[in-house]
């Protein structure tokens, strides 16, 4: 393999999160490792991989520039982005004025709902859903409706087309939010399931938020379908949310972009986007695109999805096999397990919290699912080496669910 998915890079003193705030947020972040054990850190949604090179290279020659004053964004930023949705996504007909920038995916989330709606107005959200769309929904005056996926007789997680319509029906409900690939159970969605759902939201008159930023995340060959691509009347009612920094690993350069081929809805975003005047593009995180978007980051990405479906694949059947009592449906796109313990813990007589925090004594730090609307669920990120997967994965059965350790 050309690129080093082996290798567990040193991140203490580097700002990361994912490391440096165990026990800084309660109810959110893990808490560090008891004494002999060292970090596996698999909580917070980044990847403990170093990024493509093309990155850092594109970063450092503008920073070896000494002056860092206003600019604009370049033709080669736009190119970048419609050369990568034509290559990954098929995607035709995208040009510069259909894309808009946001420092971030839940701050077009709020700014298109500044467009769909008035503060106080219900938005459908599938649960389990991601703490973001709750958290910014919630602290910008909106109320959110559940639509429960339910898992089918294969164990695939589906939209409840009946419930949703039921909710859309009765409870005045104008906007909606789709997570594709969806965060944080991995499912891809299919063509036909998103045109159903696109169908109801027609039917109703709702706006649609199609969060799609783990996109290019994909696992064991699945494949991502555009919201926007279902159908003419999708293409102008949705807002589609994109960044590289799942892809790549880049959420500390802030920076994200919307597509919106509406212009009726994309002139009213960039108008509620402007509002606070501060959103508003970083330079590097300009130039960490353009370097991202290229050939090599395509050959890259492909071999991360290869890395990340080989952990998934063994993650899962090693929980399968020694896990009892465990549920877990294994996610097509993502790096995200998302464990039901309930039976375990019925069967046990434990609580999910003693659950966690036997994880977290051990130095496995997963993180609690019921933010994310997992009632007894821990949410997993397996974007690490495959032998630090296994060996956290030997820690759980070993003083977790199994054995004389056990808790």
């Amino acid at each position: 393999m050309k690129y080093d998915f082996e290798s567990m890079i040193d991140r203490r003193g580097m700002d990361a999160m994912a490391i440096e705030d165990l026990g800084k947020m309660p109810g959110f972040s893990p808490e560090p490792p008891g004494e002999g054990f060292d970090l596996i850190p698999m909580w917070v949604a980044d990847m403990n991989f170093a990024t493509v090179p093309t990155i850092p290279e594109a970063i450092i020659r503008r920073a070896s520039h000494p002056l860092y004053g206003y600019f604009s964004p370049t033709e080669e930023y736009y190119d970048s982005i419609i050369r990568w949705h034509r290559e990954r996504n098929g995607v035709t007909g995208l040009s510069r004025e259909h894309i808009g920038y946001e420092n971030g995916v839940l701050g077009g989330l709020i700014s298109a709902m500044g467009v769909f709606c008035s503060r106080g107005d219900k938005v459908l959200v599938h649960s389990p859903t991601y703490i973001g769309f709750t958290n910014s929904l919630k602290n910008s005056g909106y109320e959110i409706v559940l639509s429960p996926l339910k898992e089918d007789e294969n164990g695939i997680w589906r939209m409840d087309l009946t419930d949703m319509e039921e909710k859309l029906k009765t409870q005045g409900i104008h906007a909606a939010i789709l997570c594709s690939p969806h965060n944080p159970t991995g499912r891809v969605w299919e063509r036909e399931e998103l045109q159903a759902a696109m169908e109801l939201f027609r039917k109703y008159d709702v706006f649609v938020v199609s969060d799609e930023i783990w996109s290019d995340i994909l696992l064991n060959g699945a494949k991502h379908i555009p919201t926007q691509s279902v159908s003419e009347d999708a293409k102008m009612r949705t807002v589609a949310l994109y960044a590289p920094s799942k892809t790549f690993n880049l959420a500390g350069l802030i920076g994200s972009y919307h597509i919106v081929y509406n212009r009726w809805i994309r002139e009213r975003m960039d108008k509620e986007a402007s509002l606070c005047h501060y959103n508003s593009m970083n330079v590097l995180s300009m130039h960490a695109l353009i370097g991202a978007y290229q050939k090599e980051g395509h050959e890259w990405t492909d071999q991360l999805c290869a890395v990340l479906s080989e952990n998934v694949n063994d993650a899962c059947r090693y929980i399968e096999e020694r896990f009892s009592g465990v549920r877990l449906t294994k996610p097509q796109g993502t790096y995200i397990l998302f464990l039901d313990c309930e039976k375990w813990c019925r069967e046990h007589q434990k609580t999910i919290d003693e659950v966690l925090k036997a994880g977290w004594r051990v130095g496995v730090a997963w993180q609690d699912g019921r933010p994310f609307h997992g009632p007894c669920h821990v949410r997993m990120n397996l974007a690490l080496p495959h032998a630090r997967v296994m060996e956290a994965l030997e820690r759980l059965d070993r003083y977790v669910f199994n054995g004389k350790e056990q808790l």
